[in-house]
């Protein structure tokens, strides 16, 4: 068991284009990674793995998924050699009880919500990387409910990260303007900020407020938040902001953390990468 409990993350990862650059998002992922001692591993609780199932990657070596479409030929090169833990999956199941969890062998790997920000938190890829599927037929409060029994790792040397955003609708996009931000996703990210920071065991009611259906169009980006919303409630510490912050109107870039003891990004740095893409934002699976 860990003599220090690790904390939680929640980092908006936004374009896949965030792994080449270097900006005020990327520099608070890099901070994350400085802020705890070497965990034993990490847990990916990525937006890019949504299926009908609970699983978790159980193989020895992860293969770096490149799944995006139209991007430069620099990201498909990328590669993050971290390696699994498979002897993880018994300590999580274990944990997660009464909820089903399965082993995913051989299916899956390290997604691009994954690796984007892993590449910048801990980029020698020497950290064993585990990644943790959404279960697309549970509600939020099944989400947030598995965050809480997974808070149980931060004990024993396992960082939970959540990659997502909280405000996510490709179709929205204003392609021309790599910092705006639309009302309405602002909205809805205050709205979120405001239960999160204050009071993460109402977070599952988020989905609930009247603009949900426009800053989440479907729910996978924004899932993720309920596992550091979960950790939070459960070992009663209030999340904080990381950074903050807009792209292309409707993607909201925040970033949070449980007990992450991160310095405010620097405002010199840029913000959103350029989008890296002529393809529509739904059909490059950004």
């Amino acid at each position: 068991m860990s003599a220090v409990r690790l904390g939680a993350a929640f980092l908006g990862h936004g374009s896949p284009m965030n792994a080449l650059d270097q900006n005020r998002y990327t520099q608070t992922w890099q901070t994350v990674g400085k802020s705890f001692p070497r965990p034993r591993a990490i847990l990916m609780v990525s937006a890019h793995w949504y299926v009908n199932a609970t699983a978790i990657t159980a193989m020895p070596r992860p293969k770096t998924i490149h799944d995006f479409y139209g991007f430069p030929q620099a990201l498909f090169d990328i590669q993050y050699p971290a390696p699994g833990l498979p002897s993880l999956y018994e300590e999580i199941a274990e944990i997660v009880k009464p909820e089903a969890i399965g082993a995913d062998h051989d299916s899956w790997g390290l997604d691009h919500g994954a690796w984007s920000v892993l590449l910048h938190a801990y980029p020698a890829a020497d950290v064993p990387v585990v990644q943790l599927s959404l279960n697309a037929l549970k509600p939020a409060q099944y989400h947030f409910d598995m965050g809480a029994r997974l808070s149980a790792l931060s004990s024993q040397g396992v960082l939970v990260i959540g990659s997502g955003n909280i405000v996510h609708n490709l179709r929205a996009m204003d392609r021309d303007n790599p910092d705006a931000a639309f009302p309405w996703a602002c909205a809805f990210n205050e709205e979120a900020l405001a239960v999160l920071t204050s009071r993460p065991e109402d977070a599952p009611g988020l989905v609930k407020l009247s603009g949900y259906a426009q800053a989440a169009p479907t729910p996978e980006h924004f899932l993720p938040v309920m596992y550091l919303a979960g950790h939070s409630a459960a070992i009663g510490v209030k999340p904080t902001v990381l950074v903050d912050g807009y792209a292309y109107g409707s993607l909201s870039m925040t970033s949070l953390g449980v007990e992450v003891p991160c310095p405010p990004a620097s405002a010199t740095l840029p913000g959103a990468s350029p989008l890296g893409t002529s393809a529509p934002g739904e059909q490059s699976n950004i």
